[in-house]
């Protein structure tokens, strides 16, 4: 438990609910949480996976992991110590937008399972869904889309996941999308399937 500097603070609670808040969006919140390897494709999976839902009508947000490098964590490196700040951060803004009555959709390489199991305790049972956006290391390096594993390879870039510092795959992910073998299309369809089969939407 990380200890809280700031003394005398009092959560304040809202008299409007997380499921009024819900019933007001016709759908149920939660997080679905994709992990996997740099270039495994989860950047591209939260975004079509949001644009589907909002043509359901579900209100979503994506969190990505670049993106929240530009602000809220941009005093963060990739050392383990800054990795679990990062995650550990993201998953409390995610809890947020959650009881906000938002589908939060946040895409983050988050390597290390302990960091993954803090972020899932945080959240009331079935608000956490870990997808494992998973790939062979040598497709991600095939795609590198920004060229991160030739700067890794050639010592450039340091505690790069999967070539300088570890990637713990998740043991038992709610769901598994194995990008190497599927279409973007049939992986959208997996994970709105999921969530209408878990009644999160209709």
């Amino acid at each position: 438990m990380m200890k809280i500097n700031s003394t005398n603070v009092t959560w304040h609670n809202a008299k409007v609910t997380k499921t009024d808040r819900q019933k007001l969006n016709n759908h149920k919140s939660c997080v679905l949480w994709l992990t996997g390897l740099s270039g495994a494709g989860k950047s591209t999976l939260a975004i079509e996976v949001e644009r589907e839902l909002y043509k359901y009508g579900v209100r979503s947000y994506v969190l990505d992991g670049d993106n929240v490098r530009h602000g809220l964590n941009k005093d963060l490196g990739f050392s383990p110590d800054d990795r679990k700040e990062n995650i550990r951060r993201i998953g409390e803004v995610a809890k947020l937008f959650v009881d906000s009555g938002l589908v939060v959709i946040a895409s983050f390489i988050s390597p290390y399972k302990a960091d993954r199991d803090l972020v899932r305790s945080i959240y009331p049972d079935g608000d956490f869904i870990e997808v494992y956006v998973k790939c062979l290391i040598d497709i991600c390096e095939q795609r590198d889309p920004k060229g991160l594993y030739k700067m890794a390879r050639a010592g450039k870039l340091k505690d790069f996941t999967g070539i300088s510092a570890p990637y713990e795959e998740p043991i038992e992910p709610e769901l598994v999308i194995n990008s190497a073998n599927q279409d973007i299309n049939s992986s959208v369809e997996q994970v709105i399937t999921y969530l209408k089969q878990h009644k999160y939407i209709e």
